[in-house]
C-alpha cells in the first residue's frame, strides 16, 4: 500500500532500522580490524576479512531475493538483523573474527533486497527517488557515525567497540518491529534449491536482456566496488603519506567521504527525477578524476575537501541509479529479485576490484600509483557506461515503463 506522506510510520521505522544496522555494519569493520591487529594476525588477513564478508552475498544471491519477496519485508529485515547480531556476539564470545564477520555478511546479504525492495511498497512515483535519497542519507549518516565510533572506540578499548556493535544491531531488530506488515510480493515461490536456482537464473536472463537495467547495474556495481577499494586505499594511504598508524585517522577520512555522500544524495533527490536519470552519470566520471587528485595530495585540508567532493559526486551518481533499478526491476521480475541480482553484480565487482588491489599491494606497487590507476580506470569505465546508456535512449525507455 502506498502512502501519500513520504515520512509515513513505515518509512520512519525503515530509516531507523537502516541507521542502526548500517551504524553497526561500519563500526564492526574497524572494531574487528583493531581486534585482529591486537592479536597480531598477518597483514593479508585484513583483506581476507572483507572477502569473508562479501562471499555470502555471492553464494546466497540466488535465494535472498526470493526470501525477501516471499514474506513481509519488515520481517525479512528483522531476521537478517538478528543474524548480524549473532555474528557480532560470536566475536565478543571469542569465536574466530572471520566466522563472526561471515555471519554478519550472511545477515547483510538477506537484509539488502528487503531494505531497498520495501521502498517501492511504501511509496511510489517521484517519491521513490526522494525515498531513496532519505534511505541513502540515513545510511551514510550511519556510516559517518559508525565509522567514527568504531575507529575511536577501537583505539581506546576493542571489547567496548564490539559490544557497542551488538547493542546497535539490537536496536535495529527493535526498529524492525514497527515496520507495517506488508503483503508478500510473490506467492508462487517454491522452497527447494533447484527451483530457486532455476528461478534466479531466469531473473538473470531477463535482466541481461534488458540493456537499460544491465547498464544501470554496472553503474551501481562499479560504485560499490570503488567504495570498498577506496576504504582499503585510505588504510594504506594514511601511514604512507601522513605517517599516521592509528585506526581512528582512516575512519575519520571515511567519515568525511560519508558527509559528501549525504550531500550528493540530497542533491540527487532534488535535482534528478525518474525521467532524467542520465544526468547523474557525469558525476561518476568526475568522481574518478577527484580520486586521482586526492591520491596526489599531501595537504590535509585539501584532502578533506577532495574527499567531501568524492562523496558528493558518488551520492549524486548512486541514488538515481538505485531508484531506476527498483522501478524497472519491480515491473520485470519483482523488486526483491532484481536487487538480489544487483547484490550478485555489486559484490562480484567488489571481489574483483579488491582482488586486483590486493595483488597490486602484494607486488609492492606504491599506493600513489594504485590510487591514480584506480581513479583513471573508474572514470574511463563510467564514461563508456554513459555512452551505452545514451545509445539505449534511457529517457525514452523510462517513459515507456511508466
Amino acid at each position: 500500500m502506498y502512502h501519500n506522506s513520504l515520512l509515513s510510520k513505515g518509512m520512519v521505522a525503515t530509516m531507523l532500522a537502516q541507521f542502526f544496522s548500517a551504524f553497526a555494519d561500519n563500526a564492526i569493520f574497524f572494531a574487528i580490524l583493531a581486534y585482529i591487529r591486537k592479536l597480531q594476525y598477518p597483514e593479508w588477513s585484513e583483506s581476507a576479512l572483507q572477502i569473508g564478508f562479501v562471499i555470502p552475498f555471492i553464494i546466497l544471491s540466488p535465494f535472498v531475493g526470493q526470501f525477501a519477496d516471499c514474506m513481509s519485508k519488515g520481517k525479512v529485515m528483522m531476521i537478517s538483523n538478528a543474524m548480524k547480531l549473532l555474528g557480532a556476539a560470536c566475536i565478543c564470545l571469542n569465536f574466530s573474527p572471520f566466522i563472526g564477520y561471515f555471519l554478519v555478511g550472511v545477515g547483510a546479504a538477506g537484509y539488502s533486497p528487503a531494505k531497498y525492495g520495501i521502498l517501492g511498497e511504501l511509496t511510489s512515483g517521484n517519491n521513490l527517488v526522494k525515498a531513496n535519497g532519505l534511505i541513502e542519507a540515513s545510511t551514510i549518516a550511519a556510516i559517518l557515525l559508525g565509522s567514527l565510533a568504531g575507529g575511536h572506540l577501537a583505539d581506546m578499548n576493542v571489547s567496548a567497540s564490539l559490544l557497542a556493535c551488538v547493542l546497535m544491531y539490537g536496536f535495529a531488530v527493535i526498529a524492525n518491529i514497527f515496520i507495517p506488515k506488508l503483503p508478500a510480493a510473490r506467492k508462487d515461490i517454491q522452497w527447494n534449491i533447484k527451483s530457486m536456482i532455476k528461478d534466479f537464473s531466469k531473473t538473470v536472463h531477463i535482466i541481461l536482456n534488458n540493456k537499460l537495467v544491465l547498464y544501470t547495474l554496472l553503474g551501481t556495481s562499479l560504485f560499490w566496488g570503488a567504495g570498498v577499494t577506496l576504504r582499503f586505499l585510505l588504510i594504506l594511504w594514511v601511514p604512507a603519506v601522513l605517517n599516521i598508524t592509528d585506526i581512528a585517522t582512516p575512519t575519520n577520512l571515511n567519515a568525511v567521504v560519508a558527509i559528501g555522500i549525504v550531500i550528493g544524495a540530497g542533491l540527487a533527490s532534488l535535482l534528478v527525477s525518474i525521467n532524467n536519470t542520465l544526468r547523474c552519470i557525469p558525476a561518476g566520471i568526475m568522481m574518478g578524476i577527484a580520486v586521482i587528485a586526492f591520491t596526489l595530495q599531501s595537504n590535509l585540508i585539501a584532502c578533506y575537501i577532495l574527499l567531501i567532493v568524492i562523496g558528493a559526486l558518488g551520492g549524486f551518481f548512486l541514488v538515481p541509479l538505485n531508484a531506476l533499478i527498483q522501478k524497472i526491476g519491480k515491473d520485470l521480475v519483482g523488486a526483491g529479485s532484481v536487487i538480489s541480482v544487483q547484490n550478485l553484480s555489486e559484490y562480484t565487482t567488489m571481489m574483483v576490484m579488491l582482488g586486483l588491489y590486493t595483488v597490486a599491494v602484494s607486488f609492492k606497487i606504491s599506493i600513489i600509483t594504485i590510487g591514480v590507476s584506480f581513479g583513471a580506470l573508474f572514470a574511463i569505465v563510467i564514461f563508456l557506461l554513459w555512452l551505452g546508456l545514451k545509445k539505449n535512449a534511457i529517457n525514452k525507455s523510462i517513459k515507456n515503463v511508466n
